[in-house]
């Protein structure tokens, strides 16, 4: 069974800093690019950020770039966010997403198979 659990999530002060985990289990996704996307209160799921494989191509939207950074550990499984100068505009329940099969389309949630429960991310002002 495949599982994606994320962690780090909670409350923070704007300008404040948070790093996401989230360890993949049932299977390694090594081998494949894997992003975070967020969703707020009535809006759409969209995207964050994603990594290549090996770490040597990340991808950020506009709204986080510059300020977030993905990061991997195949070794453990597991994929990161760290989150610095955080601002209301962040606050959302944050997800991390794998795929089955190789995609350019990263930043397009119809590219991922297996997603998180979420983690609650929010920052007052």
């Amino acid at each position: 069974q495949v599982q994606l659990v994320e962690s780090g999530g909670g409350l923070v002060q704007a300008g404040g800093s948070l790093r996401l985990s989230c360890a993949a289990s049932g299977r390694t996704f090594s081998s494949y690019t894997m992003g975070w996307f967020r969703q707020a209160p009535g809006k759409e799921r969209e995207f964050v950020a994603a990594i290549s494989w090996n770490g040597g191509g990340t991808y950020y939207a506009d709204s986080v770039k510059g300020r977030f950074t993905i990061s991997r550990d195949n070794a453990k499984n597991t994929l990161y966010l760290q989150m610095n100068s955080l601002k209301p505009e962040d606050t959302a329940v944050y997800y991390c997403a794998a795929p089955t099969r190789y995609s350019g389309s990263y930043y397009s949630s119809s590219a991922y198979t297996y997603w998180g429960q979420g983690t609650q991310v929010t920052v007052s002002s």
